[in-house]
């Protein structure tokens, strides 16, 4: 298992952020997620710094759907971070976090009728439209002019898994770049009074690999923005790139180096704006697993060691694709460790389970690892993004909790569920049944 930043062993005890995870486990129970709140404090603050220019603003735009709750909200807040919401519920918890309603961009290709509604209420600062008909609900709704961008597709194709690629053709997201009746759109939100046109906004996929591939999209957009600002004397004030930066989960995982990347990023885009003649007043990104994934990890007991003939031995844990679906949804790949024997060498290949009554809950198909037994403690990393947000009662099994933890100190942020919180919505009567 590769340790993750601020990640040490003392006799091949873990401990994150000065804190040990066998004392977390002691004190919160398992299966328990653990959020390093300076490791992710220290990534935004790279983003930051080196996604810089002195040719245009620049905005870092947290993507909430990785991961959110009040207590990150309010940390977001706190390092001057903007926010993506994709639904009414993220919207709620950015709002109940303190985040200011002008710094949340309102995503989505399906907003209900109820989510734009509440969204103008609120004043959220800016929403995505993603189509025509999205478009002449926000004018039905506008009392004042609304800030917008259009979600559009330059149609590349990045190398990652289908479910994640989003901006072939294609795609449920956004209109193609090649479509007359996408420049028909631009034009018609412009001389609407009650729209504040404001610019562009794309995103080619998750979990993406190759730098060329970001920079192919950064020229394709400001060409396309370059036209727009020609042949429809319209001017494209913001470009919003997405994101999509790949992470590490395994070794098979080869990130590049966010630093040297954000400065060759800004180059390429300064370099194609001046090259464009284009004049834009802010270019954003959207990073979320890139902000938050390093730093997440998730902890099990584990259970019942199973021998198995002709296959590897199966480890039992006390959680499931409940807390983790992503193994089961695509195929997700995760390294582990068990905690107290993390440098031992391994004693035999296993199989990773969980406890949910489904054959494809399995977390990890192959894994050498020292010898096992019950009660030893499973260390996850990496399990930052898309983990917790993801996460389901199937099998009525209650969600973890979730601790932040810095130098030292931990904080308890989402409570384990119980199993009264399992019924808390539903209506019962002494009635007889129907």
């Amino acid at each position: 298992m590769q340790l993750a930043d601020n990640m040490t062993l003392y006799n091949d005890y873990l401990s994150i952020s000065g804190v040990s995870v066998q004392a977390l486990k002691e004190k919160y129970g398992s299966p328990l997620y653990i959020i390093d709140q300076k490791g992710f404090e220290d990534r935004v603050k790279l983003f930051q710094k080196h996604f810089k220019s002195e040719k245009f603003n620049t905005r870092i735009i947290y993507a909430s759907k990785a991961f959110l709750c009040t207590y990150l909200s309010k940390l977001i807040n706190q390092l001057n971070l903007a926010i993506d919401v994709v639904s009414g519920g993220e919207l709620y918890t950015a709002l109940n976090g303190g985040i200011n309603p002008e710094q949340i961009y309102f995503h989505g290709n399906n907003k209900l009728l109820s989510e734009l509604t509440y969204a103008l209420e609120k004043g959220v600062g800016t929403i995505v439209v993603d189509n025509w008909t999205e478009y002449q609900t926000i004018q039905s709704l506008a009392e004042k002019p609304v800030r917008v961008l259009l979600r559009v597709n330059p149609g590349i194709e990045a190398h990652t898994h289908e479910y994640i690629q989003t901006a072939k053709h294609s795609s449920k997201f956004g209109l193609a770049i090649d479509d007359s009746k996408t420049n028909q759109l631009i034009q018609a939100m412009a001389a609407d009074p009650l729209i504040d046109f404001a610019g562009l906004h794309c995103h080619i996929g998750s979990q993406v690999f190759e730098e060329k591939s970001f920079f192919k999209e950064a020229q394709v957009m400001i060409s396309y923005a370059s036209q727009i600002q020609s042949q429809l004397n319209l001017r494209v004030k913001e470009l919003n790139l997405g994101g999509g930066f790949g992470v590490y989960y395994t070794d098979q995982d080869k990130p590049f180096e966010y630093k040297d990347f954000l400065k060759n990023y800004i180059r390429v885009v300064e370099e194609t704006i001046d090259k464009e003649g284009l004049d834009l007043d802010i270019v954003s990104i959207e990073p979320g697993r890139s902000l938050i994934n390093d730093f997440g990890t998730t902890i099990y007991d584990i259970g019942i060691i199973k021998p198995m003939p002709n296959y590897q031995d199966f480890i039992f844990i006390d959680g499931g694709m409940g807390d983790n679906p992503r193994p089961s949804l695509y195929g997700a790949n995760y390294e582990a460790a068990i905690d107290g024997k993390i440098t031992q060498k391994p004693y035999q290949t296993y199989s990773i389970a969980g406890k949910c009554c489904e054959s494809s809950d399995v977390l990890i198909k192959r894994i050498d690892l020292p010898q096992a037994v019950p009660h030893d403690t499973l260390v996850v990393p990496r399990t930052g993004s898309y983990t917790y947000s993801m996460s389901s009662n199937y099998n009525k099994i209650p969600r973890p909790a979730v601790v932040f933890v810095k130098d030292g100190q931990d904080l308890l942020v989402i409570e384990r569920e119980s199993y009264e919180d399992l019924l808390r919505n539903e209506v019962t009567t002494n009635e007889n049944i129907l």
